[in-house]
């Protein structure tokens, strides 16, 4: 960031903006196509969209923000999501800024006039997501955001403003939703501790969308332990608020171990938090023919692990075809306790899945998406009838 200079820039402002990022020089990739008229624009953004040849219909759509300088070409060539578009089939729309809206084209996070219901910015995403559905008749069920810092803080306030749109989202080192309102909080937030509840965080995504009675969307964040742009009290602010909103606990129902010193917590199926031990700022990226890997190195594109794969499975784009490890399986007293992921679950005939989700046989009890990602305990009281168990197998 020290060759670029922004003259008259006050200094609050560059300790914001300059969120993340390098600048593309080159034009975006012929398979990353400008989509010229995608209906209002309030926002003035440019849309960009990448779609794996052949998509059939009733496919999903990922939403993907890059980061401040960056532009869509940047985040195309950089996260790896084409790649898994290719392998599971899935249209991806990338939003791109300009240095009209901000001086180093971050999305604007911090402001109510952008990112809220019907305004700016987050409208002209929601135009976005409509023309992706409208040209690839896409389910609208399955429809996903995820992005960069500063697009990791508008996909906060996205999925607070529109419940209704999106699915879940992948937050990459970014903000809660609405913690922010103007510049000098904006500062405030990247670096310091709010000390807020979670029903206080939670009463900010709720009130976005009054009298919103829907499901809420799942959410998976990643912070890295040593990111000093976007502090990793972030990564927790960010837990505590979706865990508020969906009603569950802020103790971990689960934790894995991942590649790349990544510690997985997750939180009833609805909220998973990826710690990356030593890793700055930036996505993490994973470069390989592996199945689990994606993405290719760059500035703020940190290798370890492919962040936008394990996004993917949580948000149940692979349709269960990933890899996991095999069940814990204990037996007491009270019956068979089997800890596995939904779709082993499913597999093994203790639960079933309509409509992508997860539901044990015999309780019919709601499990979260039906993938390899999400892990539950489930416990046999009587034969053929399971409940949940987390936490005591």
């Amino acid at each position: 960031m020290r060759k670029l200079a922004f003259a008259g820039l006050a200094a609050i402002t560059a300790a914001v903006l300059t969120t993340v990022g390098v600048a593309a020089a080159d034009p975006p990739p012929s398979s990353l196509v400008q989509v010229s008229s995608f209906g209002a624009n309030p926002g003035a953004l440019a849309m960009y969209a990448y779609t794996p040849a052949g998509l059939g219909t009733g496919r999903p759509v990922v939403v993907a923000l890059h980061g401040c300088t960056q532009s869509a070409a940047d985040y195309y060539a950089h996260s790896g999501w084409p790649e898994l578009a290719d392998r599971w089939r899935f249209a991806v729309v990338f939003p791109q800024q300009s240095t009209a809206n901000n001086s180093l084209k971050c999305f604007n996070w911090f402001s109510t006039a952008d990112d809220t219901r019907g305004n700016g910015e987050a409208a002209s995403i929601r135009s976005m997501v409509d023309k992706a559905v409208a040209d690839h008749g896409s389910d609208r069920s399955r429809v996903f955001v995820t992005g960069l810092s500063a697009g990791g803080g508008m996909t906060a306030n996205l999925l607070a403003a529109y419940p209704d749109v999106f699915a879940a989202g992948g937050i990459n080192a970014g903000l809660p939703a609405q913690c922010a309102t103007s510049v000098v909080e904006a500062t405030n937030c990247q670096q310091n501790d709010q000390r807020l509840t979670p029903a206080q965080w939670a009463a900010k995504v709720k009130a976005q969308y009054p009298g919103y009675g829907g499901p809420w969307p799942r959410v998976a964040i990643w912070q890295g332990t040593a990111d000093y742009t976007v502090h990793p009290v972030n990564g927790t602010e960010l837990r505590d608020q979706w865990t508020a909103v969906h009603g569950v606990s802020q103790t971990p129902t689960s934790t894995q171990s991942l590649p790349g010193g990544t510690t997985l917590t997750n939180y009833g199926g609805k909220v998973q938090l990826y710690s990356i031990a030593g890793m700055g700022h930036g996505t993490a990226v994973d470069p390989g023919t592996g199945p689990a890997q994606c993405g290719s190195t760059g500035a703020y594109f940190l290798a370890g692990i492919c962040s936008s794969y394990h996004t993917g499975v949580f948000f149940g784009l692979d349709n269960g075809s990933s890899t996991t490890p095999p069940p814990t399986t204990t037996t007491t007293q009270a019956g068979t306790c089997v800890s596995a992921s939904n779709y082993a679950h499913t597999q093994a005939g203790r639960a079933h899945q309509s409509g992508g989700q997860t539901y044990a046989n015999g309780s019919n009890q709601a499990m979260g998406l039906w993938n390899t990602f999400t892990v539950h305990a489930l416990r046999e009281t009587s034969p053929g009838y399971w409940i949940l168990a987390d936490g005591q197998c």
